[in-house]
C-alpha cells in the first residue's frame, strides 16, 4: 500500500459510445482534453484506449495511441502513460502489440496485461498463456511495465507463476477489478484475499464495474489502496442512473472522498520513482536489469 493515493484515471475504454453518453470522449482531441482536464484536477496516471477515427470504434493503431500520447505529454510529460493491449475484439499477437512499438517521447510507461481470459456479460476477453507471456516479453524487452489486471484470485497467482520465471518483475501494479458477471464480486471478502494474496512488492488499485466503481474506490480510499476510476468503468453519476457522469465528475468526487480520509493524491513523479520508472520529460519507461 502506497500512503497517498494512486489515480488511474480511465476516460474511455472499449465499451460506451456516443449513443450509451455523449460525455464519454472518443476522438483524439476529446481524449487529450479529457486527461487535460484530469491532470489539472489532480490523477496518478492515465489508461488509455484508441478509437478510430471514422467508426468510433477501438483500434490498435499505433499512429493514433502516437497522436494520444503527443497531445498529453504536450502538456504533461511527467504523467505516467499506459496503452491497453486489450483482447476484448481481437486476438492476434501482431494487433495487439502494436501499440508497444512506440519509442523515443511518444514510448507508453505501461501496457495494460489481462492476466488470464474471461467473460464479460455478452463478450469474452481472450488471453490465452501464450498471448499473455508473449505480451509480457515485448514489453520486458521495449522496457514498458505490465499494468497487470486481475478479475479473481488466479489471476493473481498467474502474476506469481510469470514472476517465477523471470517473464515480470517488481515492483508490481495490479489493477484489482470488481464487479464483473463471470469474475470477482464486489464483496469483502473477495477484497480482502486478493489483495492478501498479491506478491510481494504490489502497489494496487481497485475497479468497481457500474454501479460498483463507487463502493470500490470508496473501501480503497479508506484501506489505504489506490482507484482507477473513469468512465470505461462506469458511464452514471448516481446509483438510480438518472444522471450521466463525466470524466471530471467522477474524479471531482474521488478528490472529496480522499480528502475526508486524509488522503494526498500521488504525484505522477513520485509514482515514476516508486514503480523505478525513468523521470518523464521525454524519457519514459522502465530499464530492466536481467536477473
Amino acid at each position: 500500500m502506497a500512503n497517498k493515493l494512486i489515480i488511474n484515471f480511465t476516460p474511455t475504454g472499449m465499451i460506451p459510445t456516443k449513443k450509451m453518453t455523449p460525455l464519454v470522449p472518443i476522438s483524439v482531441n476529446e481524449i487529450v482534453e479529457d486527461v487535460h482536464r484530469a491532470s489539472e484536477l489532480g490523477i496518478t496516471c492515465v489508461h488509455l484506449h484508441a478509437r478510430d477515427s471514422q467508426s468510433g470504434e477501438p483500434t490498435y493503431e499505433k499512429e493514433v495511441y502516437a497522436e494520444i500520447i503527443a497531445g498529453i505529454r504536450k502538456y504533461d510529460p511527467y504523467l505516467v502513460v499506459c496503452v491497453s493491449l486489450s483482447g476484448r475484439n481481437y486476438n492476434e499477437f501482431e494487433l495487439r502489440s502494436n501499440p508497444l512499438l512506440l519509442d523515443g517521447a511518444l514510448k507508453p510507461d505501461f501496457g495494460s496485461l489481462t492476466l488470464s481470459s474471461l467473460n464479460f456479460n455478452t463478450t469474452a476477453s481472450i488471453n490465452a498463456p501464450e498471448m499473455v507471456q508473449d505480451l509480457a516479453l515485448l514489453m520486458k524487452e521495449k522496457g514498458i511495465v505490465p499494468e497487470l489486471e486481475a478479475f479473481d484470485l488466479g489471476m493473481i497467482n498467474y502474476a506469481k507463476y510469470l514472476e517465477r520465471k523471470n517473464i515480470i518483475q517488481p515492483p508490481f501494479y495490479f489493477n484489482l477489478l470488481f464487479g464483473n458477471i463471470a469474475c470477482a464480486q464486489a464483496d469483502l471478502l473477495h477484497l480482502g484475499v486478493m489483495v492478501r494474496d498479491l506478491p510481494k512488492d504490489s502497489f494496487w488499485s481497485l475497479a468497481g464495474i457500474g454501479n460498483d466503481q463507487l463502493m470500490m474506490n470508496s473501501l480503497s480510499i479508506a484501506i489505504g489502496g489506490g482507484v482507477r476510476v473513469g468512465l470505461e468503468d462506469n458511464i452514471w453519476y448516481d446509483a438510480t442512473r438518472t444522471r450521466l457522469a463525466s470524466n471530471a465528475d467522477l474524479l471531482e468526487r474521488i478528490h472529496t472522498i480522499a480528502k475526508a480520509n486524509g488522503r494526498e493524491i500521488m504525484p505522477p513523479k513520485e509514482f515514476r520513482n516508486m514503480m523505478q520508472l525513468e523521470p518523464g520529460n521525454g524519457k519514459y519507461g522502465r530499464t530492466y536489469i536481467e536477473r
